[in-house]
């Protein structure tokens, strides 16, 4: 017998890179090399029922400066996750990366997330060194990803 609710599950990730307006070719920004494919994790797309936008993605070494998202804001509430992957000390990003709210700069060595309330400005994002591979996620509390820019989510 199948369950009723094999539909709500995401058993492939699909790339979602389209979906993302603020980054890459579709914000007039060249794709960093050190920037994974861009997975989605649940979205309406793959589940119509899904009232949140979810992103996955691994981000690789660099030792050099890179600016990977533009400033924007949106019309729900987001929450941006990263995370190490060093089992033995959760807390180590193996990374230096910049986040910028609403102007003001922050700099992150940390596994951690941050919660963007929905039309606070926020970015560029980028890294300043990458010693080793981190997840990143982010979580748009909205069917689908939309910024100010863009046409709202719907």
């Amino acid at each position: 017998m199948t369950s009723p609710y094999e539909h709500l599950f995401v058993r492939k990730m699909q790339s979602c890179i389209d979906d993302l307006v603020n980054e890459g070719a579709a914000a007039g920004v060249v794709e960093p090399d050190n920037v994974g494919p861009a997975l989605a994790l649940m979205r309406s797309e793959q589940v119509p029922e899904s009232k949140i936008h979810l992103t996955y993605t691994w981000i690789n070494e660099c030792d050099t400066p890179v600016h990977w998202v533009k400033e924007h804001e949106h019309d729900y509430d987001e929450v941006l996750i990263w995370h190490g992957n060093d089992p033995n000390d959760v807390d180590d990003l193996g990374a230096e990366i910049y986040l910028d709210i609403e102007g003001v700069r922050h700099t992150i060595t940390t596994s951690g997330s941050v919660y963007l309330p929905a039309g606070i400005r926020h970015c560029p994002l980028g890294f300043i060194r990458v010693d080793r591979p981190f997840r990143f996620s982010a979580l748009s509390l909205s069917p689908n990803y939309a910024s100010d820019e863009h046409e709202p989510a719907r």
